[in-house]
């Protein structure tokens, strides 16, 4: 493992198509929660420890080579709105393709053979991982960052905010991202004596709810 392949996996240019997801941060600017940095900051931190600490566990333990069948289905448990579950194999998809062509494996291959239609995103986050060399906090930190720096692109575009406040917003949570990537490692370690549901289901109702009224919007700037 190097840290420029951890550098290469958690770059917002890796063709896995996050750009194309804002996190949630859509429905949040439509319905007046996000309207600025103090906005955003406030969803970022919210999001980082509910669906981002689920997802950074997911991908831990995906990444220590848990059964990733199990892991979907436990993601699955941990995700109520189909909206956010048929995005989350869309991206899983979309990250199993760029990862089978940047680091081909036959652990990537059986994934991509048993979940034809895509395995949720942290799982494949992991696997990707694994198949790169990286580790679990590796595949923990990719993961939670993501979860929030996609959030934090987003809203840029959608309220033309300045890209210099965007970036200190993520640089004022990275304590707290460090905190959510050794809980979900942690968890990650215990899930491999315990079982998968030893993994955090830190719940996020509303970004659910909101999910679901945004699938049906006629016209969005963001896929989910």
């Amino acid at each position: 493992m190097t840290r420029a392949t951890l550098l290469v996996l958690a770059d917002g240019r890796f063709p896995a198509g996050g750009h194309a997801h804002s996190g949630g941060a859509e429905a949040a600017v439509r319905a007046g929660r996000i309207t600025g940095a103090a906005g955003l900051e406030d969803f970022c931190r919210g999001r980082l420890h509910t669906a981002g600490l689920v997802s950074a566990a997911l991908a831990a333990a995906a990444a220590a080579g848990l059964d990733p069948v199990e892991l979907d289905a436990a993601a699955d448990a941990r995700t109520p709105s189909p909206a956010l579950r048929t995005a989350a194999r869309r991206l899983g998809r979309q990250l199993l393709r760029a990862g089978r062509a940047t680091w081909p494996s036959p652990e990537l291959d059986a994934l991509a053979a048993r979940f034809p239609k895509g395995a949720h995103q942290p799982v494949v986050l992991g696997t990707v991982a694994r198949a790169a060399g990286l580790d679990a906090p590796d595949a923990a930190y990719c993961a939670a960052y993501e979860g929030v720096s996609g959030a934090a692109t987003a809203v840029v575009r959608l309220l033309s905010l300045d890209p210099f406040e965007a970036t200190a917003v993520l640089a004022r949570l990275a304590p707290e991202l460090d905190r959510v990537a050794d809980r979900a490692v942690e968890a990650a370690r215990r899930a491999a004596d315990e079982g998968v549901d030893a993994l955090p289901a830190a719940s996020a109702p509303l970004l659910e709810i909101a999910a679901e009224a945004h699938a049906a919007w006629p016209v969005r700037l963001f896929a989910s």
